[in-house]
């Protein structure tokens, strides 16, 4: 199943900054991919989805944590949740690992 994307204003921010600087060029092209394979199947393997239990959606969706990166310094997590719309996924938050 396929799901649309949806970027809230703070993570499409961390995206842009990610993206302006070419010293995370390759996370930014890390983060893409996440991206896109979220979209494709959330439920992919190199995702390492899992969900994030400290914080809830908008509405008391459940959080996840997908992998954009892995076995780096700092590596790169994107935070999402399903919805609001069906075959949507929100993503709140583009981060460094917590």
């Amino acid at each position: 199943m396929k799901f649309e994307i949806v970027i809230t204003d703070s993570a499409l921010k961390q995206l842009k900054i990610l993206g302006k600087n070419k010293t995370y060029k390759k996370r930014y092209k890390a983060v893409c991919k996440t991206l896109k394979v979220l979209s494709e199947n959330p439920k992919h393997p190199g995702l390492n989805t899992h969900q994030y239990i400290t914080t809830q959606g908008p509405k008391g969706e459940k959080v996840f944590e997908a992998y954009a990166e892995n076995k780096t310094s700092a590596a790169y997590r994107v935070f999402w949740y399903y919805g609001p719309l069906k075959k949507q996924i929100t993503i709140i938050a583009i981060t460094p690992h917590p």
